[in-house]
């Protein structure tokens, strides 16, 4: 049974993986620009005092400018930094992503090791990156279950960020994976 859903998760990455790779880097710069108009128009989104952001790599939707956008408006912004120590991520915040980010242990930008803990149940707002997501806010992240134990320890708004061709009909799931509240597309904001 285990082997069979491992199977499954692992289909579905590739199949997903490669239909966002499909994509010209017009339409990603674009969808990704309607996602952040949208997110901008969220009532949550706009009164959350506190936010973690990811660091897109890849193909993944871009959110960045909107890190800039809410550290000028005076906002807690934090980003995921990997602790080799627990092997877990924890919320740095960042007060300037040109001078305290660094390549982290996976070659995705960290906040360096001196910028300020922020305490998983403070964040307000959470972005989530992920290979796939369902309609039923499962999840389908990468396959190491850093970014399920992060979840899992937050209590603020989860709203996971993807392309219209990362939604699937379902996403199979194990005991350890963590549901998103909400989901965000280029073209929708679902509540769940």
């Amino acid at each position: 049974m285990q082997a069979s859903l491992q199977a499954l998760k692992a289909r579905l990455r590739e199949e997903v993986t490669a239909r966002v790779a499909a994509l010209s880097a017009e339409y990603r710069g674009n969808a990704s620009a309607q996602a952040r108009a949208l997110l901008e128009q969220q009532s949550q989104w706009r009164r959350a005092e506190s936010i973690l952001f990811y660091a897109p790599v890849g193909n993944e939707l871009d959110v960045w400018p909107l890190v800039v956008d809410k550290i000028k408006a005076g906002k807690v912004v934090a980003l995921p930094r990997f602790d080799l120590g627990t092997q877990r991520y924890l919320a740095r915040q960042v007060r300037d992503v040109t001078s305290e980010l660094a390549r982290g242990h996976y070659g995705i930008p960290e906040p360096r090791a001196d910028c300020e803990t922020v305490s998983l149940n403070r964040l307000d707002f959470i972005l989530v990156p992920g290979v796939a997501f369902d309609l039923h806010g499962r999840r389908l992240g990468r396959g190491k279950g850093f970014y399920d134990q992060l979840l899992a320890a937050v209590r603020g708004k989860t709203c996971a960020v993807a392309f219209e061709e990362q939604i699937v009909p379902e996403v199979p799931v194990e005991p350890h994976d963590s549901d998103v509240n909400c989901i965000l597309t280029p073209t929708r904001w679902i509540e769940l």
